[in-house]
Formats: C-alpha cells, structure tokens, sequence
C-alpha cells in the first residue's frame, strides 16, 4: 500500500509535493529583523529535507512587532533584501518541488521580551524595550507591561502593516503567506475573550472579536498574486473553559477560507502563562480534526509528531490533511528521508547524497528515536 503522507496537495494555487510541513519556528537569530548566517544555513537545510513546504519563522511586520530584538523581520528594504540572499541561496539547492512560505506575525502584548536564553522575560529599561499593544490593556503575565489598547488608527498602521510585509515577501519569490494567529500574540489575542475585553465592534462577541483578523487577512489577500497560497496558523483552543474553543476555530477557518485562505495550521494555548496543557503525541490533533470536519478547508496540525508511521496514520484516516513538524526537523534536517524510506516511498534528494544507501538512513533514524519532553 503506498504512503498517503508522499502524497501530493494543493493550497489553492500551490502545489505540494508530499503533505509534510515544516513549521516556522522563531531563531532569535536576526540583526535588526535582517537575516543572518544562521537562517542562511538553516533554511539551506530545510530546502534539501524533502518536505514540500518550509515555512520561514515569524517574522515582525513592524519593528515592534517583533517578540525579541533577535526576531526576524520584514518591515524595511534591509530585511528585504537579507531574505533575498537566504532564499536564492537555499533555492539553488534545494530539491525539486519544495516550496518556500513566510509566516507574518505581530507580537502585541507579547513583543518586548528578552532572548529565551537570556531568559525570556520582559525587556528592562537598560534593554532598549519598546511600546507594546493589545486590544485591551491587559498585561500578559503580573510581571509585563501593560500594553496599550489599540485605536481604529492603530489597528489600520498594523493592517498596512501586514500588507506591506506581504508585498515585499511576494516580491522574494515565496509561495506561501501564512498568517500567525495563535501563541498568544496580536491577532490571536483579538480572537480570545480572555485578552479582548473591548466594548467595542471589535469585542464581545465571536463575530466582533473575529472582525480584525479577519481584516487583515483579507486585505493581504487582495495584496497577494493570483499565483500565491495565503493560510494561517490558527489557534484550536486556549485549553480553558472560558476561553476559545475547538468549534471556535472552526467558525475562524470557515471565515479565512472565505475570504481565500487555502490551509489552517492548528496549534494550541498561548493566551496566558500558565495553562493546563496535556501534552504527549500528538495532543494538537483532536482540535484540527474538530476544524478540519466542520470547515472543510486544509488542515494541519504541529506538536509532538514525531514518528513516521505517527504522521502517516493521523494524514491516512483523515484526521488532518498534512503534518506540520519543527523540532522533529531540529533534530534531524533529513527527517523526510528516512520517514519515505520507512514508508516505502519515493522522494527525490540530491545527488550528492546518493552514496548514502537508504538502508544507513534507516539504522540511523531508528537507532536513536525521539524523546522530546512535555511543554
């Protein structure tokens, strides 16, 4: 029987080779939002990893929207043309078919903070920090600032603001648009009662809270070539009883689609600091599936998959449509390799690799299995 997970799928316009996803994971590792050596070399890796999409981290569209001073950028000509060196560079080897998408992100009440290994904490006066917003003034955590709640300007600079990020990403060349409305940060933070406390016609109610992100992704639609994929990593609940739930995210994607979206990318949690969070393989994919039956739109889910027969299965009996990965690739950038060679497909690597005899790949894959802990 052959692999469903080496299948090919379309987002809209875009064509997949296989339905394994890297998923965009934050580097820290910018200057100024301007990629560095560092995202040269990781995102050379992914484009020779076999997975048919490689989404770039999250990337600010504005200088303060950005979570660090480290966080990758693409609000200025300098961020621009730093991308432009990164994804020339990882198209010319990469292999035949892997697609590249960027992932646009506003940090609001969660922008301002230190590098995760600097501690990861709120910015201090002698750390250069900047204003931060929100719908509301609900600070994050005891500890944060109290970001300011944004007004009917604000919200437009910040929709521009996408627009204008998605425009120079459409002039580098990528495939993929993916908006970031999960984790906690700005537009996820719209869409939670827990965080929009408004009065306005942006809170209260589903509809209200949904009112701004939807703008935005609607405008960057509009900015968008014919030819380019738009979707969103969503969140699929705050893990809370009074927060957003599974069928939530589901009335949110029906939304996206409608407005052109062609996937929704399911995480979870975020909102606040500390939630009840279950953990364990793949503990995101019971809310995607709630998405992906009620919505009807692509879906995909990240957290904790890590095995290749675990990806096949949750892709063959539909529970999602592709499998999104990050610290499975971490681990090992030929991840999609070894998991065709389990699965008994074919994918194409470069030809300097062909001395590696697919039975190497699968003796290094299975002597060292992944153990990640729980968040």
């Amino acid at each position: 029987m052959s692999s469903v997970l080496f299948t090919p799928i379309s987002l809209g316009p875009v064509t997949l080779s296989n339905r394994i996803a890297i998923a965009p994971m934050c580097q820290y590792s910018a200057d100024d939002g301007s990629a560095t050596d560092w995202h040269l070399q990781q995102v050379m890796n992914y484009a020779m990893s076999g997975a048919g999409l490689v989404v770039l981290e999250a990337s600010g569209v504005e200088r303060h929207g950005r979570i660090s001073h480290g966080c990758l950028g693409l609000y200025s000509d300098a961020n621009e043309a730093a991308l432009a060196r990164v994804l020339a560079a990882a198209r010319r080897v990469a292999i035949p078919g892997t697609r590249f998408g960027i992932q646009l992100a506003h940090a609001g009440r969660k922008a301002s903070t230190q590098l995760p290994w600097e501690g990861g904490g709120p910015l201090g006066p002698q750390e250069d920090p900047w204003p931060i917003v929100a719908p509301s003034a609900i600070p994050f955590a005891p500890n944060y600032a109290t970001p300011a709640a944004l007004t009917d300007d604000g919200m437009a600079r910040i929709r521009l603001a996408f627009v204008r990020a998605a425009q120079r990403a459409a002039r580098l060349g990528f495939d993929v648009i993916e908006l970031h409305s999960t984790h906690g940060y700005l537009l996820d933070t719209f869409i939670s009662p827990i965080a929009n406390q408004r009065t306005d016609s942006y809170g209260g109610s589903l509809v209200n809270r949904m009112r701004f992100p939807l703008s935005v992704a609607k405008a960057v639609r509009a900015a968008l070539p014919a030819h380019m994929a738009m979707g969103a990593r969503i969140t699929g609940t705050d893990w809370t009883e009074t927060g957003w739930s599974p069928d939530d995210a589901a009335v949110y994607a029906s939304a996206l689609k409608d407005l052109g979206a062609t996937y929704v990318s399911v995480s979870t949690g975020g909102v606040l600091p500390r939630q009840n969070i279950p953990g364990g393989l793949s503990y995101q994919v019971p809310p995607a599936t709630v998405v992906k039956t009620k919505s009807g739109i692509v879906t995909a889910a990240a957290g904790h998959i890590v095995d290749a027969q675990q990806a096949e299965d949750l892709v063959a009996s539909g529970k999602l449509d592709m499998v999104m990965l990050a610290r499975a690739f971490l681990d090992n950038p030929r991840w999609a390799w070894h998991a065709a060679d389990r699965l008994g497909a074919k994918i194409d690597y470069p030809p300097q690799y062909a001395r590696v005899a697919a039975a190497v790949w699968k003796v290094a894959a299975d002597a060292r299995p992944l153990d990640f802990p729980k968040p």
